[in-house]
């Protein structure tokens, strides 16, 4: 089910980031169209736990749920949302493939936790995959705005990294409780501070909203970006580790070159399939041990059964 779950979810975010980008592009404001999808997403998933009876409404006063919807919701996309408008989406998912190593070198860092030299070998080799797959792709000019962009998009992966480890803690600490409730309420948290944000900064003009396009990239971000793919993310936080979910980040220019070559008739070059097969070899070695565990504990239980 793990593995499933992970293939479902980086199929899910491989189309994100270009699916901002066509929001952006027709003219929807970055913080008020991120926060609007975030907290419509969490909200609909709240009802459906508490309907279920797998949550309690007093989630929505935990100080938990704020600091986690202040890194991974608000943190990471305010950040994202608003370089995308200087930043192409693929040059954004170079930049966001950052994070699993982040989060390793947070944990060696700042946690003081024994990292394999393993983990971080494969974290290098993964994130020259992912270079090597777009790079030749991307148009890269110097601007001030595209500069500005890029760094952006780096802090907003620090925000990501230290709210997936966080979120473990979250997780156990509250493990009465549905990670899917957990995710709603911090998107909640983070849709609003998105939208406080926007209410600040950004002229709101709704007609802006209602263009085909942009509500087109509005729905498929509110249903199958947050509440399915998030839904997954925070499920298999809570069931493996902060850096195997976060690994997505490095499949997803795999994923965007296979749908353009096979939806756009693109052409798929050796040097980027040099590139995929590299980030793919960078996950294998990063969550080598990960994935042994996993298959052992599967087979067990199919021994169980039989």
């Amino acid at each position: 089910m793990v593995i499933i779950n992970y293939a479902i979810m980086c199929l899910v975010f491989g189309t994100t980031f270009l699916t901002i980008k066509i929001g952006i592009d027709a003219g929807a404001p970055p913080f008020f169209s991120a926060g609007i999808r975030f907290f419509l997403a969490g909200l609909l998933l709240f009802v459906w736990m508490i309907l279920k009876k797998r949550a309690r409404v007093n989630l929505l006063i935990q100080k938990e749920m704020m600091i986690t919807g202040l890194c991974l919701t608000f943190g990471t996309f305010s950040t994202l949302y608003w370089a995308e408008q200087y930043v192409t989406s693929g040059a954004a998912a170079i930049l966001s493939a950052t994070a699993p190593m982040m989060i390793l070198l947070l944990q060696m860092i700042v946690m003081r936790e024994q990292v394999a030299r393993k983990a971080l070998i494969g974290c290098l080799i993964g994130f020259l995959g992912v270079i090597l797959l777009v790079f030749p792709q991307v148009t890269m000019t110097a601007s001030l705005f595209w500069l500005l962009g890029s760094g952006a998009i780096l802090i907003g992966q620090l925000f990501y990294s230290s709210g997936a480890l966080y979120s473990k803690q979250v997780i156990r600490r509250f493990a009465d409780s549905s990670p899917v409730a957990l995710n709603a309420v911090q998107m909640m948290y983070g849709g609003a501070m998105l939208m406080i944000l926007s209410f600040f900064t950004e002229p709101l003009h709704l007609s802006s909203m209602l263009t085909p396009k942009a509500i087109g990239s509005l729905l498929y971000l509110i249903i199958i970006g947050s509440m399915v793919g998030h839904t997954i993310f925070y499920w298999l936080v809570a069931k493996t580790n902060p850096v195997f979910p976060s690994t997505w980040l490095y499949l997803s220019p795999v994923i965007a070159m296979g749908l353009g070559a096979l939806l756009y008739h693109e052409t798929v070059t050796w040097f980027m399939a040099l590139g995929a097969v590299t980030t793919i070899a960078g996950i294998v070695i990063v969550n080598f041990d990960s994935l042994r565990n996993l298959i052992k504990r599967q087979q067990r239980k199919e021994l169980d059964l039989a």
